[in-house]
Parts: C-alpha cells; structure tokens; sequence
C-alpha cells in the first residue's frame, strides 16, 4: 500500500520561505510521477508543481513560477517543495499526490493521482 505523508508547513510572513517534504512508501515498482496541490477555503484543489519520476521534468502553475521549486530524491523516496517570496495568497492546505505512472499523464488534472497525503497547512500573513 502506497502511503504519502507530507510535512513542513507552518506559518509565516509575506516574503518568508518554508521547505515542504513529503515521503512515499509501499511502492513495488519503482518512482511515480509526483505533484503538490493546494487547497484554500472555498476553492477548487490547483495543481502547483509536477514532476516525473526521474526529475527530469518538472511544470509550475502560473501564480508560483519563478518562486517554487520541485525537486525530488528518489533514493530517498522524497519529494520536496521549496516556497520562495511567500504571499497571503499562497495559504492554503497543500497535499503531495502520486499517479501510478513513471511519466505524467494530464498532471495538472487531480483525479489522475491514485495517492495522496494527508496535506500540511502553510499560512502566509500580510
């Protein structure tokens, strides 16, 4: 059974940076394609960061290009989020979810990921 779980959330202020991790376990055939949703109040889950199983190609959302960083090491079986320049806008629940792919298919589209963590909350003030 594939498990995710997600943690370095937490709360900061505009401007500041957090470090968001998420380990993958239970896997029998190798590394899947990986994403960070989010999810605010009142809004529908977005896609953030994708990436394929070997790292090597990573898609950001509009409203993080430029300050979010996908990464992932699969020796570890980790996936990482660095958050940059930090803005109220970007609060929200954010979840780590896996596909059962090696190569992302419609990554963008949250019903194509089988698995998902449980989120880790990041609060941004003004």
């Amino acid at each position: 059974q594939v498990q995710l779980v997600e943690s370095g959330g937490g709360s900061v202020q505009a401007g500041g940076s957090l470090r968001l991790s998420c380990a993958a376990s239970g896997y029998s055939d190798g590394n899947r394609c990986m994403a960070w949703f989010r999810q605010a109040p009142g809004k529908e889950r977005e896609g953030v960061a994708i990436i394929n199983g070997d790292g090597g190609t990573e898609y950001y959302a509009d409203s993080v290009k430029g300050r979010f960083t996908v990464s992932r090491d699969n020796a570890k079986n980790t996936m990482y989020l660095q958050m940059n320049s930090l803005k109220p806008e970007d609060t929200a629940m954010y979840y780590c979810a896996a596909q059962t792919v090696f190569f992302c298919i419609n990554g963008g589209n949250p019903s194509k990921y089988a698995y998902w963590g449980q989120g880790t909350q990041v609060t941004v003030s003004s």
